[in-house]
């Protein structure tokens, strides 16, 4: 009962995809690095997400198919799609060969790219949002409450039954063991997480809703009213620590170096502005820079590592790419979901030749240093998985966006 127009890379799939833009956690240059360097494309990425909701919310007929790196399903696996390395098309210096990005980008003055006001101010509930998040991980265990009613933000346990006109349709009910969802959210479709708020635990609640459009998990729901018998289980509590001096020094000088709580603050602040720096110059390389045309080979190699990606996936369950893509991600074919990617492998593509551009002007290049400091010093064992041009395209792409950044005009 995911809406996957808003599904989002959450605390589920971080364990999926290495924690892939996931970690609440502030991040120093080399965690960025070995953070960033094991994606394959965004585009696969966002898709995983998906995937997981799809899984957890709403199974779609394949209750029981957790993701479980032992679950063994399917003994006929398709191993037809031609071997792919994140290295093939790129040179030992991390360009993609026999391309002059220069040629296609019409470069913008990223030697001094004003960045608006609001995109780099954090507000104090974007960082008390942040230090509740890096707390919750020295919160006690969790308690089922039920002497209270549901407010808004809290974690609920749900057990519900879907229907339309009265007749129940497939992968619209939990089951026995019910779902954790965040009251109030926007993770289920409509404002279903909305209407759970006020509550008791034990109190049932007919939810109505209406479903998208567009809904790829289930067509046959799409713009359909539906009404979902819920039951409240369970409000789960944590009790967080206080934050003092003290408990920074104790358990926060060792990773970040801080040992007082301004100190706290002022990092976490910093760290904060950095992201959303680092994302409004993604997007800006990503969907504001005008690219004559489009390599083919870049076309084909995002979309040759998405089709990788869910490849791995389906061999890891022992299953035919295409019933895994049907299964788990709703559509019916690899070529359904080549469309269905292809504005963000687009955009993943867009990007990186932007870079390029920007280095062949700038001249950058990428040296051990760099893959050291984006990666760390192991990254040698990332090398062995992704090879050494991919690493330095990535280290490449990095080291643009700092860049801009450094040189950039906050407004």
């Amino acid at each position: 009962m995911s809406n996957d127009k808003n599904a989002t890379t959450n605390s589920q799939t971080q364990a999926d995809t290495n924690k892939e833009n996931g970690d609440k956690k502030p991040v120093n240059e080399k965690k960025r690095g070995n953070k960033k360097a094991l994606w394959i494309s965004l585009a696969a990425i966002v898709s995983i997400a998906i995937i997981v909701v799809l899984v957890v919310v709403l199974a779609g007929g394949n209750k029981g198919k957790d993701i479980d790196t032992n679950t063994n399903t399917n003994t006929n696996t398709n191993t037809d799609l031609a071997a792919f390395s994140p290295s093939d098309g790129i040179d030992e210096n991390g360009f993609w060969k026999d391309i002059k990005a220069l040629d296609l980008v019409e470069l913008f003055d990223y030697k001094s790219m004003s960045i608006p006001n609001d995109i780099h101010q954090v507000s104090d509930v974007a960082l008390q949002s942040t230090i509740n998040q890096l707390l919750l991980e020295f919160s006690s265990e969790p308690v089922q409450v039920k002497d209270r009613a549901v407010a808004d933000g809290d974690m609920v346990n749900i057990s519900y039954v879907g229907s339309v006109d009265g007749i129940v349709f497939e992968g619209g009910s939990t089951g026995d063991e019910g779902a954790d969802v965040i009251a109030g959210s926007a993770n289920y479709i409509d404002d279903f997480l909305t209407q759970i708020i006020g509550y008791m635990p034990g109190e049932t609640v007919n939810v109505e809703v209406t479903f998208p459009e567009v809904y790829s998990q289930n067509p046959d729901l799409q713009n359909k009213n539906a009404v979902f018998v819920t039951t409240i289980n369970y409000i789960e509590e944590t009790v967080q620590p206080e934050l003092t001096d003290e408990f920074v020094e104790k358990n926060l000088s060792a990773e970040y170096g801080w040992k007082t709580v301004d100190e706290l603050k002022d990092g976490m602040r910093d760290d904060l502005k950095r992201t959303a720096l680092e994302g409004y110059v993604w997007e800006y390389l990503s969907t504001s820079v005008k690219v004559s045309s489009m390599p083919d080979k870049l076309t084909d190699y995002f979309e040759k590592s998405m089709l990788n990606y869910y490849q791995s996936y389906a061999e890891l369950y022992e299953m035919k790419l295409d019933e895994f893509l049907i299964s788990y991600v709703g559509v019916s074919n690899k070529d359904e979901l080549i469309a269905n990617n292809k504005e963000e492998n687009h955009r993943q593509a867009v990007y990186c030749l932007v870079c390029q551009a920007i280095a062949e002007n700038a001249g950058i290049s990428v040296n051990e240093e760099d893959l050291i400091k984006y990666f760390g010093s192991d990254y040698v064992l990332t090398e062995e998985e992704y090879g050494l041009p991919f690493l330095k395209q990535y280290a490449l792409d990095l080291k643009i966006i700092d860049y801009i950044i450094e040189n950039a005009v906050l407004e």
